[in-house]
């Protein structure tokens, strides 16, 4: 183990690039469940910053990266995946050595390539995905509720340091979080299937309707199915758009799937062909009810 790497929480100091949601809620669920150690922001306004130390979930916050980096021993990155090079070499000048590097983007080949790039040794890079978030962003939404109970998924490397994925462990699971570990690509192709195609498809659905000459009677009428399913496609457009970008090949291949599919059932419906559609939505529903606890809202 790294013994130079901080085993005491009050001996540690946290810096979170990027205090939207998911960066905010991470300094807000921890010291909320109790932890000791400092934690700084860089934030992109004074503004910003003053609203972060209000809060109380930062001990400081600023736009300067020295004041905010220089000390750290632990950095978050949760910034949109296309702006996660960018902070890497702003960041960089001032890391300490053995300074945990860590993300929470949506994407993790990209950030890999980006930090192999950036800061050549991996050692105490631990690329992170929390599976949770909210439609709404920014400084605003943050909940240190959010991560309670919820999916972080770790893709450390051969070369990452156990005593760096275990400090990023104990991190998050002071958050509420469950952690798990998988490799980078294997990720990649999970999520795009399991998050990115669902909202790559409510954001599509939205947009088709809203391109219609009825649209305002559409969602009028509307039933509850319509807004829970198209819920999602209220997310930040931005970090969407990195997302489905930086994961391109997967994202691709899960809209193919899924067209494929999409129309052979077409073709059911055309031929009038009910054993086909029964046998699809029993099918489904079986899945669904086996993975998902049905009793509780998803």
């Amino acid at each position: 183990m790294n013994s130079s790497l901080p085993t005491d929480s009050r001996a540690e100091r946290i810096a979170v690039v990027g205090l939207g949601l998911i960066g905010g809620s991470f300094a807000a669920a921890l010291k909320q469940n109790g932890y000791a150690g400092h934690i700084s922001a860089l934030v992109r306004t004074e503004a910003a910053a003053t609203k972060a130390i209000a809060s109380g979930y930062v001990d400081h916050a600023s736009t300067d990266v020295r004041s905010v980096i220089a000390e750290a021993n632990f950095v978050l990155l949760a910034v949109p995946m296309l702006a996660m090079r960018a902070q890497l070499e702003l960041v960089k000048p001032f890391l300490k050595p053995n300074c945990v590097v860590t993300d929470a983007g949506s994407v993790k080949g990209p950030f890999v390539e980006d930090a192999r790039s950036v800061l050549q040794d991996m050692a105490n890079v631990v690329p992170g995905h929390p599976i949770a978030g909210r439609e709404k962003s920014g400084i605003d939404a943050v909940d240190f509720t959010l991560y309670q109970g919820k999916r972080v998924l770790l893709t450390p490397l051969d070369e990452t340091s156990p005593a760096a994925i275990e400090q990023v462990t104990r991190l998050w699971q002071q958050c509420g979080a469950l952690v798990e570990s998988l490799a980078v690509d294997h990720h990649d192709r999970v999520l795009a299937s399991t998050s990115h195609l669902p909202h790559a498809l409510a954001f599509a659905l939205v947009d088709t309707l809203t391109s219609g000459q009825q649209h305002e009677e559409i969602f009028r009428y509307a039933a509850g199915g319509f807004g829970d399913f198209t819920r999602i496609a209220s997310g930040d457009a931005v970090m969407w758009r990195d997302i489905f970008l930086t994961n391109k090949t997967a994202v691709c291949d899960a809209l193919d799937a899924f067209n494929a599919h999409l129309l052979e059932l077409r073709e059911a419906i055309d031929s009038e062909d009910g054993e086909k559609l029964e046998t699809v939505f029993r099918r489904a529903k079986q899945s669904r009810d086996e993975h998902f606890d049905t009793t509780k809202k998803s």
